[in-house]
């Protein structure tokens, strides 16, 4: 692509401003506000754009030259975004809670080990779902009953047939679901060889490293971990069962060599270092694939062992150790919970700023991860064994009930919900009033003239405010939320005793046991909502942009950041986006430019890490200004090690304090970066810092123009480029980059 540094207007010494959009997915023109657009570098899935020269109002304020950077296309195409939200949520959030360790580095090890075993549980379930659909419900339990069978011709042509033979032709169903996760975590994005950068390192705040980060080399050995591991869990539930009856020294091999495979993975997440390396090592990549291939092959031969045993295999009931095993995952799932919450609570550190429940995103976000890994993986079960129970309205049936592990799941998991949502409504109405009163405190002193005809459009005004405070609240309740689930996880010990959720709680609640099945098929009918719910957002978060500033801000915090918990979780976008901005901004000081860099929302994220990456020569020529930015807000509270108060003065000094950051209170995302200057409040904080806030009043006035007819909008989160305040910091900061004129005598 040819660049317009070498034909366009800008000429040496001038101006570059350097936009970089949020979640919106807003189109180049719509951030440069200019109609006609064209692109100068990159490609079309991020690229640079500038005004095409020769059309009126083709440069910005002060005559700089405007350029956008647009990346919304980086993460993945509509069709994989939409069902990566659903099926790869789990995964997306156990990867980035491993990006929310404590500040302190002493217990980093021992957090990343905790972390990664969790991913590895997940993906144990996702084989384990799948082994109960084709293994337990179907080869099992309806291909031994002809009711089940009756009508359903696809299913038949195995009926009758010895149960070693179903298992072994069925068991290529989960071998199928494996490969399928397999391909899709190897299955290349886009290629990123262009934007490696060099190892050196320009600063010590570990934000800086998102964008070096060359995730192949260990995503390749995680994945084929998880892979090995996945075929362990499906030869461990084969041997279960063959075991119940069945004991021979080929069946003492095979158990052996499944448990060496499962010994082996959890020994390479959690104790080999180099697995770590950013560089490619022959002897771990060669252990991770020999491994891989290893558990692979004891998978076929654990199935043609199946096939061909000839001892007997016992009647009736569930698929023998199924359920036990699916218990015992859930109770493990649920003490590694314990113990990464645990290390977080005793090993928290500083750089966490404004939060009394500092550090605690980890296990937050890590239960929320299993919680909904579980509950996706009980309602697959669950809808199934209904389906295939043609006799009742429920999936309780004799035949094709599912285990009870899953029954306890999704009752934990509707109790979650539902008391987290009585929470939430609690904690709204608690706090309704405190926040109405701040923000009727604040709208006082924006408008302290306002006439008496716009009583409602202040009011309007102190709702917005109001909601927008709420965000403070969504950590307590995620916590809340969190120790439910964990609860709901740690219920499943029940199905180990053989005790079902309604006999359990008529017997020692007093509930009916037909209102816990109620509230059993009530919960299954919820979990199948919100993933209908998930894959319509994801359609609309893609159709209407003022949806997918909602939904997208869950995805691309999810792919910001590099897989290093989870191989099968969405590609990392900053892994391009990062050094791409990093390479055009040193090409274009060296070509004699300042550059303005001015990122709203999450453009500001990127903003922050390239600016981390910069040698001192290039940041010497660089200004930043950042508006609707997570940075102080979220992001300092839920990743207290990258983005903490230190991270962001070293940005402040690298650029030598040209930062602006414009925030308004209306704004749910985004805030001030190290004080509000709101009017009315003393000065906490001098030097450089505290020139940083500017806090823009929103709307810019309650009662219309006099040359309009409607009050000015309510912006919120919504960008503020065509603003006058905009424009302000704009000449501030432009005014810093360019050289002081020479006096002359």
């Amino acid at each position: 692509m040819a660049d317009a540094t070498a034909t366009g207007p800008t000429t040496s010494g001038g101006i570059v401003e350097l936009r970089v959009h949020g979640v919106s997915g807003a189109g180049a023109d719509q951030v440069l506000d200019r109609p006609h657009v064209h692109q100068v570098a990159g490609d079309r899935s991020g690229g640079f754009y500038r005004p095409r020269p020769g059309y009126p109002d083709s440069t910005g304020t002060d005559g700089v030259t405007l350029e956008a950077y647009r990346w919304s296309d980086l993460p993945s195409g509509t069709a994989v975004r939409t069902l990566s939200l659903v099926f790869l949520l789990p995964f997306m959030l156990c990867n980035v809670a491993l990006w929310m360790r404590p500040a302190e580095t002493a217990s980093k090890r021992g957090f990343m080990a905790l972390c990664r075993v969790l991913a590895l549980t997940l993906t144990a379930l996702y084989v384990l779902s799948i082994v109960g659909v084709a293994l337990d419900l179907i080869a099992w339990r309806c291909m031994d009953t002809p009711s089940c069978l009756a009508g359903r011709s696809g299913l038949s042509w195995l009926g009758g047939r010895p149960p070693g033979l179903r298992l072994g032709v069925l068991a290529l169903v989960p071998v199928a679901a494996i490969g399928l996760v397999w391909w899709l975590g190897a299955r290349p994005g886009h290629s990123f060889d262009a934007f490696r950068t060099p190892a050196t390192t320009t600063s010590k705040h570990q934000l800086s490293a998102v964008g070096q980060w060359d995730g192949e080399p260990l995503v390749g050995r995680l994945r084929s971990v998880h892979v090995a591991a996945a075929f362990a869990t499906l030869s461990g539930s084969l041997l279960a069962a063959r075991a119940s009856q069945h004991r021979s020294w080929v069946m003492v091999v095979l158990l052996a060599a499944t448990g060496a495979v499962l010994l082996a993975c959890l020994v390479l997440v959690t104790v080999v270092a180099s697995i770590d390396h950013t560089d490619p090592s022959p002897r771990v990549d060669g252990v991770c694939r020999g491994l891989r291939t290893i558990a692979a092959g004891v998978t076929m031969l654990v199935i043609v062992h199946v096939v061909i045993s000839p001892a007997p295999w016992p009647q009736g009931g569930s698929l023998p150790g199924y359920g036990a095993i699916v218990a015992w995952l859930f109770v493990s799932q649920t003490v590694l919970v314990v113990m990464l919450a645990a290390l977080v609570i005793w090993r928290r550190g500083g750089g966490q700023r404004r939060s009394p429940l500092r550090a605690l995103g980890a296990p937050v976000f890590m239960t929320i991860s299993a919680g909904l890994a579980v509950a996706f993986s009980a309602e697959l079960v669950y809808r199934v064994a209904d389906l295939l129970d043609r006799r009742g309205t429920t999936a309780d049936g004799l035949a094709t009930s599912p285990p009870l592990a899953y029954k306890w799941a999704i009752f934990g998991f509707f109790l979650a919900v539902v008391t987290a949502l009585l929470v939430a409504g609690l904690v709204t109405r608690m706090t309704r009033g405190q926040r109405r009163r701040a923000a009727r405190a604040i709208v006082a002193a924006d408008f302290p003239h306002a006439p008496a005809q716009a009583a409602d459009r202040l009011r309007r005004v102190e709702q917005a405010v109001a909601r927008a405070r709420f965000t403070e609240n969504l950590e307590p309740l995620s916590v809340v939320y969190a120790c439910l689930a964990a609860l709901g996880l740690a219920t499943s010990v029940l199905g180990l005793l053989q005790l079902p959720p309604g006999e359990v709680t008529q017997r020692y609640v007093g509930v009916p046991e037909s209102m816990v099945n109620f509230l059993i098929g009530s919960g299954s009918y919820v979990i199948a909502a919100i993933l209908l719910g998930l894959v319509v957002g994801g359609i609309f978060a893609y159709r209407t942009a003022q949806f997918r500033r909602y939904v997208g801000v869950l995805w691309d915090l999810g792919t910001f950041w590099p897989r290093a918990a989870h191989p099968f979780a969405p590609p990392c976008y900053a892994e391009r986006a990062v050094p791409e901005l990093t390479k055009r901004i040193s090409y274009l000081v060296d070509q004699g430019q300042g550059v303005l860099l001015a990122g709203h929302s999450h453009g500001s994220v990127l903003l922050a890490a390239t600016v981390l990456q910069l040698p001192t020569r290039i940041t010497d020529r660089v200004a930043l200004l950042t508006y609707g930015s997570p940075l102080g807000r979220l992001y300092s509270r839920l990743f207290p090690a990258y983005a903490d108060d230190p991270a962001l003065r070293e940005i402040g000094e690298r650029v030598g304090w040209r930062w602006i950051n414009l925030w308004r209170d209306t704004d749910p995302i985004g805030g001030w970066m190290f004080a509000a200057h709101r009017p009315g409040e003393a000065v906490t904080l001098t030097g450089p810092v505290a020139t940083v806030d500017r806090r823009l009043t929103d709307p810019q006035d309650v009662v219309p123009a006099p040359s309009d007819s409607v009050p000015p909008p309510i912006l919120g989160h919504w960008p503020c480029e065509s603003q006058e305040a905009f424009t302000e910091a704009e000449r501030d900061l432009i005014a810093r980059l360019r050289p002081a004129p020479i006096a002359r005598d």
